[in-house]
């Protein structure tokens, strides 16, 4: 029976990759991620090479954060209203005319960092309503049953492009001019429009549909009723809490704790900081994909709660440990834990919410997240002060109360 399954793993695994929709999906999200990993890199290279100051640097990333996190709801209630499609063609097209104004403002001199708080600004906003649609898209891209594979495949994808984009983008930048980068950037984003233009989605899963706010309804009552539908199921609100749970661990104490730990208590500095995030990153990345060769439909609400429990137990190692190599593998455990589960949560909530309200689901989830992430950011800095163990041990006992709260409710546990 183990031979059987693990000799139909990789077929199973790139089965998704057989259907011309799904590549061209794929490409694109691959493209459109590649691009905000440069324009990361490109926006903050170019703002000190114009100020020389980190205070104007802040203002700028803080204009494109802040949009994104106000406008996301907004974009997830009309990918449920109109085309998840055609939504991620004109947010790819907008951001490419952004980044070639930017980049050729820049090349002629004329750049300022008004300029850039603007279009930092304008791509925050339009970037909130590629976001949601491109998870809210792909049950009309692929046959249910591919959907954890498409997920593994896609999240494999968006965790090399997150790694592959900011290299890339401070190569270009270190061998031309930063300008370059934004124009650079512009194709990515260009041609990530061009694919999604060539996908046929398929008709929406029959039985899917529900009593939704008639089409009349404003934008604010559709919002509502997305947000409404989220908290009022059991299951759907506990995959959405461990998703900010996992956000919070990421924002605080994998930025701030990692840092904390490299510098004071394995006294490797940025190498041993660097060594801690590859195994993060190369560990979420073994897990998506054994995610996604795995198949079948375990039960998902164990895993949230066995999730919430490992990486419970894995900060608790990283409060305590004084080793170098004990807690990069920890780390490694921690990432391929955050990689496996994401693609069943993600592949449940695409195949058990109606496709009508599925994007403003996907936009909660998103905002929560965005929410999550400051906050961390914030009480793990005050935490580290006190030192480590504080750090990593206050995370743990929250991550601890989550795992035990989903096992105490029966429909969650059933979830599947």
């Amino acid at each position: 029976m183990m031979a059987t399954t693990l000799a139909g793993a990789g077929p199973r695994l790139w089965a998704p990759a057989r259907h011309r929709p799904f590549r061209l999906l794929w490409l694109g999200q691959s493209l459109s991620l590649l691009g905000d990993g440069f324009s990361v890199v490109a926006f903050s290279w170019i703002t000190l090479g114009l100020t020389g100051s980190t205070l104007a640097l802040g203002y700028v990333l803080a204009f494109q954060a802040v949009p994104r996190a106000l406008l996301t709801l907004v974009g997830g209630t009309l990918g449920d209203s109109l085309s998840t499609r055609t939504l991620m063609i004109a947010s790819s097209w907008t951001r490419a005319g952004l980044m070639t104004g930017v980049g050729v403002a820049g090349l002629t001199g004329h750049l300022t960092v008004w300029m850039l708080c603007a279009a930092a600004a304008a791509f925050g906003a339009v970037d909130a309503f590629f976001q949601p649609a491109r998870v809210s898209i792909l049950p009309t891209v692929v046959d249910e049953s591919l959907l954890t594979p498409a997920n593994a495949l896609l999240g494999a994808g968006s965790r090399t492009a997150a790694v592959v984009g900011p290299a890339v983008g401070g190569l270009v930048i270190a061998l031309t001019r930063a300008p370059v980068a934004f124009l650079v950037d512009a194709v990515c984003f260009a041609l990530c429009g061009w694919c999604v233009t060539r996908i046929r989605t398929r008709p929406r899963p029959a039985g899917r549909e529900r009593a939704a706010a008639p089409p009349q309804a404003s934008l604010g009552a559709r919002i509502r009723e997305g947000v409404t539908f989220t908290l009022r199921d059991p299951r759907l609100r506990t995959v959405v809490a461990l998703d900010t749970a996992v956000n919070f661990c990421y924002a605080g104490p994998f930025t701030v704790g990692f840092a904390t730990l490299a510098d004071q208590v394995l006294r490797g500095g940025s190498t041993t900081l660097g060594v801690l995030n590859g195994s993060l990153a190369g560990g979420a990345m073994l897990g998506t994909l054994a995610g996604g060769a795995l198949g079948g439909r375990p039960r998902v609400g164990l895993l949230v709660a066995a999730l919430a429990g490992w990486l419970a137990a894995g900060m608790a190692v990283l409060g305590l440990a004084h080793s170098t190599p004990a807690v990069v593998a920890t780390v490694l455990a921690m990432g391929f834990a955050i990689g496996f589960q994401g693609v069943f949560g993600l592949s449940w909530i695409q195949r058990n919410i109606p496709q009508d309200v599925l994007g403003r689901v996907v936009s909660v989830d998103m905002v929560l997240g965005y929410a999550a992430a400051p906050l961390s950011l914030i009480v793990c800095g005050a935490l580290a002060r006190v030192g480590p163990l504080a750090l990593f041990g206050a995370v743990a006992a929250v991550l601890a109360f989550t795992g035990l709260a989903v096992l105490g409710s029966r429909p969650v546990r059933e979830m599947r």
